[in-house]
This record gives structure tokens, sequence and C-alpha cells, in this order.
């Protein structure tokens, strides 16, 4: 959910693909947008409150849709082909919209021209939220790997990394026979680290992991 600068209206969306629009004051339902094919996961308002951002998606392949938030036209249309959108964010401006996708992966997008102008890996695992700082010079995102990351919004220059301590945080992994490589990514997920060896120390360094 998320609510409309003014305060005056509430704007939903679900599992069913629909993007609703509600009077808070006296429940009535305004609108219900309906052109997502799969589900609707996260929707944003932008600054001054004329347009309503929804993104989603299923099957691997994201959805964003821009409306008027009057009328409920339909004002663009954008897609992710790799990964289902969950969360956005609007610039100050409301001239770029930011999405978090299934896949890790933070997205600017231009809507004058109507594509994506700058891609970072955030997260390992889904964004689940994007907050704008109150001054809108910073971004903050937060994903499947309990960590938040803190960006500059308008250059996408990586500022900083918030996180607590991960069940194996700083257990080093380096060397540790009998571990699949699936074992050794949940471990490295899980906060342990794993330093590449030289030839001489592979062959001679040992360890357990109790």
């Amino acid at each position: 959910m998320a609510w409309s600068p003014d305060g005056t209206r509430l704007a939903s969306c679900g599992d069913d693909g629909s993007v609703c629009l509600w009077q808070p004051s006296d429940g009535t339902l305004l609108a219900k947008l309906q052109k997502h094919r799969g589900l609707a996961a996260s929707v944003a308002w932008s600054p001054d409150g004329t347009r309503l951002a929804s993104g989603g998606g299923s099957s691997g392949r994201g959805e964003l849709f821009i409306w008027e938030a009057r009328s409920g036209e339909c004002l663009y249309t954008l897609s992710e082909p790799n990964a289902v959108v969950h969360a956005l964010a609007w610039n100050p401006s409301g001239t770029l919209l930011l999405s978090g996708s299934s896949d890790g992966m933070l997205r600017w997008w231009d809507l004058k021209r109507g594509e994506c102008v700058r891609v970072r890996k955030a997260h390992q695992g889904t964004i689940q939220s994007l907050k704008r700082s109150p001054d809108g010079t910073r971004l903050a995102s937060c994903g499947d790997d309990g960590a938040i990351q803190v960006w500059d919004l308008a250059s996408g220059e990586h500022l900083r990394t918030l996180r607590r301590d991960r069940p194996y945080e700083r257990l080093n992994i380096s060397g540790v026979q009998g571990l699949t490589d699936a074992q050794r990514a949940t471990l490295r997920a899980l906060g342990a680290i794993e330093e590449r060896l030289s030839p001489y120390n592979a062959t001679n360094r040992t360890g357990t992991l109790l």
C-alpha cells in the first residue's frame, strides 16, 4: 500500500494483479486498474501525486506501469525481462523511477525516454523495499540477504552497507575440505569469508568446519 502525498487517497495492489485507488475517509473504491498479467507487488506515488507507479510480474518477467492518478489512464509501460519488480521509489522531480527486483538488481528508469538508464547489483536475492531520504539525495534498499544498502540517488554511487551480524559472520572457510559448492555459497551468504589460496597454500592448508 501507499498513501498519496496529500493523504487523501490510498493505493493498494495484490496477487490478482489489480491496483486499487481508495478514498480512506469514507471507504470508497475510486478506481481498479488492471493491466498486470501477474501479481502486482508494489505501488508508489509520484512526488506531486499526479501519477502512480505499479510493479510486479510473473514467471521471472517484470512489469512496470505508470498511471495518471485521477483518470486511471496508463501513461507508460516498461518491462524487466528477467525479474519480477518488488519495490519502487521516485526521484524528487518525478523524472526517474527506481525499481528493485527479484534478481537483486536496482534499476533507474528515465520516464521521458522510456528506458532503463542505470543498473546496480544491490542484493543477493529479492529487493524487498526502497525508501528515499527526506531530502531526496539518498536511497536505501533492503533485501533477502539481510543487508541495507545506501545509495546516492542521482549518481547511483554506493555509499555504505548496514548489516547486523549473520550466523557465520567473518567465519573464515578458506581451505576447508569437504564442502560442496552449494554449501560454500550458503555459508558465504550467511557471512562466512573465503579467500582465494595460492596453489602452494591450497595443497598444504586444510581446515575443519565444526
